[in-house]
């Protein structure tokens, strides 16, 4: 069972840390070469937020790359979750066309290699397991390393749970997802741009989290070490793993205190799993 609610107090905390504001960038440098590159990375800067404020337009080659996509092999997935399955799609294309025009344009949130192929490598790997999440009955979640919103920002967009924190470090990729937090909608997504080891002190996040999420971040034994101080006991953690899963689950075993391991979910058709975790009672 999801644990009690959050106090007002708590709740108030909660807010406050997800809002937070980002750091002040540091002072340029002395020198020539210094300025020159400060210059530079102010102009990319400006550049970003430029993009943020700016109301979203698929560019030329977008379009006939969303064309080209097999939207359809994400139906049975959909259809598992119960949701209303045109509507979750033309939000996923919406995401989806962001995240191609954002890589293409501004800076890299996944390989430009995957970007003909980005439903099958990167939305089908999201929400394939979506009904196994959703089952779990967490409500609140967390994601770590959230970077251009995978998985993230399609299992919020599929109704898993009632609330997500996404926890990114780089500006650039808070940036990024903060624009499709605006532009789509999505009330129940907050964005926190800070590093994961940084936050769980006096913030309001320690254990407020049923849920937690990590695709393509740290190895298993970190992650879930840090996974538990956000997640109260009885919750669940989902790892998108590929092929050192196992080597991964017993170089560090630090994870074993903390947590049950309790399954996995082979996705697509090459070796990516998700890995489940159950929260034990054993505090930090």
């Amino acid at each position: 069972m999801p644990p009690a609610a959050l106090s007002a107090e708590r709740a108030g905390a909660l807010s406050r840390a997800e809002s937070k504001r980002f750091r002040p960038e540091r002072p340029a440098s002395r020198g020539k070469d210094d300025a020159t590159r400060n210059a530079r990375g102010k102009s990319v800067i400006l550049n970003i937020e430029e993009a943020v404020r700016k109301p979203a337009s698929p560019g030329r080659g977008t379009a006939a790359i969303i064309s080209r996509q097999p939207w359809d092999s994400l139906l049975p997935h959909l259809l598992k979750v119960g949701v209303d399955t045109a509507a979750a799609v033309e939000q996923l294309k919406r995401f989806t066309t962001m995240l191609i025009d954002w890589n293409s344009g501004i800076s890299n949130l996944v390989s430009r290699n995957d970007l003909n192929r980005i439903v099958e490598r990167h939305i089908l790997e999201s929400v394939e397991p979506a009904h196994w999440l959703k089952a779990s009955g967490a409500a609140r979640w967390i994601d770590l390393g959230s970077g251009g919103g995978l998985p993230a920002i399609p299992l919020a967009i599929l109704g898993v749970g009632e609330h997500w924190t996404l926890v990114e470090s780089r500006r650039n990729k808070t940036l990024f997802l903060r624009k499709v937090v605006q532009d789509l909608k999505l009330t129940n997504v907050s964005v926190v741009c800070d590093r994961i080891e940084n936050l769980g002190g006096d913030d309001g996040l320690a254990g407020a989290f049923q849920g937690f999420t990590s695709r393509a971040t740290m190895t298993l034994g970190p992650t879930l070490v840090l996974a538990a101080r956000f997640v109260g006991a009885g919750g669940a953690a989902f790892l998108w793993k590929g092929s050192r899963r196992e080597s991964e689950m017993v170089e560090d075993e630090r994870w074993k205190a903390f947590w049950d391991f309790d399954g996995l979910l082979g996705i697509g058709a090459g070796q990516t799993v998700v890995a489940r975790f159950v929260r034990i009672k054993n505090e930090l």
